[in-house]
């Protein structure tokens, strides 16, 4: 079980532990979807963390599609009465639900580049139906605040006019890829939460997130760093399935889930905040070198499969530019480099 290794309940406790304005979570119900994912399954350790340690009495309702994956994953909570979990499609209406959601937080999303181009119609119709369910539940329910993860995707590509991405770029997208039903949903989402703000005044937050990695990944997860990751975990060769120049900003999903808290306490309603550190920037051939390094193998270069190409990102260069939210105080913990040794370290024990 993930919350039994040391590591791991470390980087529970110290995010549970930070400077945060908690309080707004005392005696509130908190509903998240994408719970079983990386980064929503994080956050509810944390937050059931502070429950138990320190009273929060923060009612959380976790969305997720696999009963069966949630009594696994989350099965030291089943029982609790601060936690629920509820199998659900958010493409479909959340009927049934009731009582209210003081805050939401939209995390379920098709994230795995396999997959863009393998099913873009869900792709898309998770990030715009399933969150304009959402919204509207939140409208329902008396919301309090509702937070829209979005992604360094909604970037596209660097024109060439930039070295990072601040909030306010926007890039290019290829729209005839059926890759860019991702960005394009994204963006789209990003839309819709600021068209509930301007119709019908909704509180929404958006922090954008760069490519997060960490122990909470699925084993399934297709994104480049993720496949790095497995192999370092079994000590097999990296393989690059390309030249490895992209320069890409990544997250440690501690990190991730501070980020967003912070956005969602202390953010400015309808606007969008990168979550991202310098020290976290690497090319693909770099990432790949340092898990081969620690992982005492070496870096395989392989053609790509034309299903596995069709899902790549096309940007060369997706760097963002921190600066907004360190200046709301934020700061990461972990740079790319602790960050991934980290990750393995924890999933080797949890292998073995």
């Amino acid at each position: 079980m993930m919350l039994n290794h040391p590591l791991y309940l470390e980087d529970v406790e110290f995010t549970a532990g930070l400077n945060l304005d908690w309080q707004k979570l005392t005696d509130s119900a908190v509903l998240i979807s994408g719970a079983s994912g990386l980064i929503g399954s994080f956050l509810i350790d944390v937050l059931m963390f502070r429950n138990r340690k320190y009273g929060q009495n923060c009612k959380i309702s976790a969305l997720g599609r696999s009963m069966k994956k949630a009594e696994e994953r989350f099965a030291d909570y089943m029982n609790d009465d601060t936690f629920t979990f509820i199998s659900h499609d958010i493409n479909s209406p959340l009927e049934g639900c009731s009582g209210n959601a003081d805050y939401i937080l939209h995390m379920a999303s098709n994230t795995h580049p396999a997959d863009y181009a393998a099913d873009p119609v869900g792709t898309i119709t998770t990030n715009i139906i399933g969150l304009n369910n959402l919204l509207k539940f939140a409208l329902e329910h008396g919301t309090k605040r509702f937070l829209f993860a979005s992604s360094v995707e909604v970037y596209g590509e660097n024109r060439g006019d930039t070295e990072l991405f601040d909030e306010k770029y926007s890039g290019y997208i290829d729209i005839s890829r059926a890759r860019s039903g991702y960005p394009e949903a994204k963006r789209c989402g990003e839309t819709l939460c600021l068209s509930y703000l301007q119709q019908y005044g909704l509180d929404t937050v958006i922090p954008r997130l760069p490519r997060i990695y960490g122990p909470t990944m699925l084993m399934t997860d297709s994104k480049a760093v993720a496949q790095f990751i497995r192999k370092g975990v079994k000590h097999e060769d990296i393989i690059l399935k390309s030249e490895g120049t992209q320069l890409y900003s990544y997250g440690y999903v501690a990190d991730a889930v501070s980020g967003l808290l912070k956005v969602l306490f202390d953010g400015k309603n309808g606007e969008a905040y990168n979550i991202a550190d310098r020290k976290s920037d690497i090319t693909l051939k770099d990432l790949a070198g340092l898990i081969a390094e620690y992982s005492g193998r070496k870096v395989v270069f392989e053609l790509p499969e034309e299903s596995e190409r069709k899902g790549y990102s096309m940007a060369m260069k997706a760097v963002l530019d921190p600066s907004k939210l360190q200046a709301l105080g934020w700061k990461a913990h972990y740079d790319i480099e602790a960050g991934i040794k980290r990750t393995i370290d924890i999933l080797r024990e949890m292998k073995s």
